[in-house]
């Protein structure tokens, strides 16, 4: 274990852990972040409400998005943001309108696939049921079945023996509906009015959902001396968490030159572009009023935005030992070996020589040791929020994250000691 050069050590680690177990969906996540939040001296602001110039923790909350910032005592109206942007969606299974679904003798829910999951990762798992219902007044209701409740079987060996030669080949339509009982009738409406009976509303108050599954396997250490996190979802509320954790520390300081901002976003994994996503006008809108709500111009806007850093942080890459030939030959990230600096100059990621300077003066503030990651140079490369925030609102922004294994399956794996690290490098980003 390393010795912690921040206020973060492996507690923090464990605590990511209950916030990942509490987080199965990107509604929860926001509601897990804003607790912490508030714990913190922060306060919610609603849109809806005409904003003041005072200082203190202020955050909104829009469905799976939140955005969190913290307004030094007489900061002046022109005063530049020190933003960590992430995200808190992840690929997963979710419940279609007409859920209610079956075939001979097994009762079924119909459901789509969000994002780009590791689908045979899914299989065999006992599966839980989160989000977000919407009721007939208006208002909206978390729901999370947290316990074995669906499961999508994968059909037994003696049925399919090209699996060993072919590998596995599953439809997404025909092959991922989980089952979640027995019998011959399908009946409409069984669904949301068994989610109905658990959360106490009464039968037809609920008129729309926005619904996923998730593996119910907690979150746990792993290996011999328990130096790797095994968990779900990592990808990537590792970021959010972290981020969370380092505003509420920095909101604790005197005398900050930046306004240090949160900005977690919905719909990373299928394009960013919702209004609750990175491609919408959510963060800038934030920002702008909390210039202007401190009396500020345009002009003191446009000085603001240009002093203005964000680090996109989400998880990238740790190399492979089993498949080593799929990465760089010179840029191999370890777990445990401390956050990871993302560039692609084709500009899947947002980093520059300059942004590298930035995280590097962080990290080496912090007391952190960084790596740097870019794709095989025969594959393509991902991408994340940080290109489209560099572009969307025209500030300096630099990819990072944590590296890891299984990316995008219903678990990932990263070393224990890496979130902390992350945390540690993001306070000394949002301090100056």
């Amino acid at each position: 274990m390393r010795t912690p050069s921040g206020p973060f050590d492996r507690g923090h680690t464990e605590d990511l852990m209950s916030f990942l177990a509490a987080s199965p969906s990107p509604y929860h996540a926001v509601a897990s972040a804003a607790e912490r939040l508030e714990k913190a001296g922060f306060r919610q602001v609603e849109e809806t409400d005409a904003w003041d110039g005072t200082s203190g923790g202020k955050y909104v909350l829009r469905g799976g998005a939140v955005v969190a910032w913290f307004v030094p005592e007489g900061a002046a109206a022109n005063t530049p943001f020190r933003i960590v942007g992430a995200h808190t969606d992840s690929p997963n299974l979710r419940v279609k309108p007409q859920p209610d679904t079956g075939a001979h003798g097994w009762r079924q829910v119909a459901v789509e696939i969000y994002g780009g999951p590791l689908l045979n990762s899914w299989l065999d798992r006992d599966l839980g049921l989160a989000g977000r219902l919407s009721l007939r007044d208006g208002t909206s209701r978390l729901v999370n079945i947290d316990r074995p409740l669906l499961r999508v079987p994968q059909l037994a060996i003696h049925m399919d023996r090209s699996v060993h030669t072919d590998g596995l080949k599953l439809d997404k339509q025909k092959h991922m509906q989980p089952i979640w009982g027995l019998g011959d009738d399908v009946h409409e409406g069984d669904l949301i009015r068994f989610l109905e009976e658990e959360t106490g509303l009464g039968e037809g108050d609920v008129t729309g959902w926005d619904l996923m599954t998730y593996s119910v396997e907690p979150p746990a250490f792993l290996g011999r001396d328990r130096e790797l996190v095994a968990g779900p979802r990592m990808d990537n509320l590792l970021s959010v968490h972290a981020a969370t954790a380092a505003l509420a520390a920095v909101a604790a300081q005197e005398d900050l030159p930046y306004i240090p901002v949160l900005a977690a976003f919905d719909h990373e994994e299928n394009g960013s572009q919702s209004d609750t996503g990175a491609d919408g006008p959510l963060l800038g809108t934030v920002l702008e009023r909390s210039v202007f709500a401190r009396g500020g111009t345009y002009e003191d806007r446009a000085r603001a935005f240009a002093g203005t850093v964000c680090l996109s942080s989400d998880t990238g890459h740790a190399v492979h030992p089993n498949y080593a030939e799929r990465h760089d030959p010179t840029h191999h990230p370890r777990a445990n070996g401390g956050p990871i600096l993302k560039v692609n100059v084709n500009n899947r990621y947002a980093t520059d020589g300059a942004g590298r300077a930035v995280f590097a003066a962080a990290c080496e503030k912090a007391g952190v040791p960084f790596q740097s990651f870019v794709s095989n140079n025969a594959m393509p490369c991902g991408t994340t929020i940080g290109p489209i925030t560099a572009a969307r609102h025209g500030i300096k922004t630099v990819d990072i994250g944590v590296a890891i294994l299984s990316m995008h399956s219903v678990r990932e794996l990263c070393g224990a000691d890496d979130p902390h690290m992350l945390a540690n490098a993001l306070v000394a980003f949002l301090e100056g």
